[in-house]
């Protein structure tokens, strides 16, 4: 499987600097025409930070009219103007208003150091993408009695906490669902059990030298890969996904980097703890051969508080496809815009 010429599966090349939103997903919007689905670039402000942000809204969209809304949560090291803005296109496409916004830390958000990726964060960027559209005065046209979730691969393990306890949510849904604590803590598919001692004291030692203001902050994830090192990735995961953030669609902000010190916090979290306090309809689409999808066959059992949930798999998908091939993609819409056109 490592001599796969991951290339040629990796897709179109796009490059931000082509688009004036800077998106470099499939079929992105170019420029807002009257009558279609727009984009709106938004800024608001979140414990202290300021959070970059697009809303999309639907053909004909009517600032006095009633919306339902969706929050489009983005993968761990992604960004809005990736398959997070992908997939709040499409549902725009679909009559709903939606936000897919930088995390706190991350893409052109505001927080020092960068990359931070910690769940209390990552958790309550979420819950701040409710408190822009549905507040005072909130996003015109927003119904906030018919918003829901939408998480993407680390922002679906987020999504999931987030719904938790945010009964603004009518319902909830992930798309390649990556629990952040598990794979940090064990290693995908457990492959990293061995060193989570060694993991454990790093991460201890990175905080305590930011506590005494060292000003070197040291980071995990954080690569150069050549064509023939990413071929070698021992998981389909990695390899794909070193194709699809770091050339087909590579975005400023945009990195597989993360603060050693939020090991700290992710490594004693998991997202599927607790999950019982989701008490609305919830939907998981995995890839049916994505070496990820463990982890919404894990999560599903746990999400006793309602009986209207469902995997939905989608036949023959890896993770990272899900992102990009549109057989994968309009497939999971599909689903997405039944589900959420019967529970919000």
């Amino acid at each position: 499987m490592n001599n796969i010429d991951i290339t040629t599966e990796a897709g179109p090349v796009h490059d931000y600097r082509d688009n004036p939103f800077g998106l470099v997903y499939e079929y992105p919007i170019t420029e807002n025409k009257s009558g279609e689905v727009n984009i709106h670039p938004v800024t608001y402000t979140l414990r202290g930070l300021k959070i970059a942000a697009n809303v999309y809204t639907p053909a004909g969209y009517d600032p006095n009219g009633s919306y339902p809304a969706i929050t489009v949560a983005h993968p761990n090291g992604g960004t809005k103007e990736q398959v997070a803005g992908r997939y709040a296109q499409l549902l725009a496409e679909r009559g709903c208003i939606t936000i897919a916004a930088d995390a706190a830390y991350q893409g052109h958000s505001e927080g020092m150091p960068r990359n931070v990726d910690k769940p209390f964060f990552r958790t309550d960027d979420i819950h701040g993408m409710v408190d822009f559209l549905a507040g005072f005065p909130g996003f015109p046209g927003v119904d906030v009695d018919r918003i829901s979730a939408l998480g993407i691969c680390g922002g679906g393990g987020y999504t999931l906490n987030a719904a938790k306890v945010d009964k603004r949510f009518k319902s909830v849904a992930t798309v390649s669902m990556f629990n952040s604590g598990l794979v940090r803590r064990n290693g995908l598919q457990d492959s990293q059990v061995d060193s989570i001692q060694e993991r454990l004291r790093q991460s201890a030692q990175a905080r305590a030298d930011e506590a005494v203001g060292e000003t070197t902050v040291t980071y995990a994830g954080d690569a150069d890969l050549t064509d023939e090192q990413i071929a070698a990735q021992p998981f389909p995961l990695y390899r794909q996904g070193y194709e699809y953030y770091w050339k087909t669609h590579a975005c400023p902000g945009s990195s597989f980097k993360y603060t050693m010190s939020s090991l700290f916090d992710l490594m004693r979290w998991d997202a599927t703890d607790q999950l019982d306090l989701i008490d609305v309809p919830l939907l998981m689409i995995a890839g049916s051969d994505s070496d990820t999808r463990y982890m919404s066959d894990e999560a599903i059992p746990k999400a006793t508080g309602t009986e209207d949930k469902e995997l939905f798999l989608l036949d023959g998908a890896q993770h990272i496809e899900t992102y990009w091939v549109d057989e994968y993609v309009n497939a999971a819409i599909d689903k997405l815009t039944e589900f959420y056109g019967r529970t919000v």
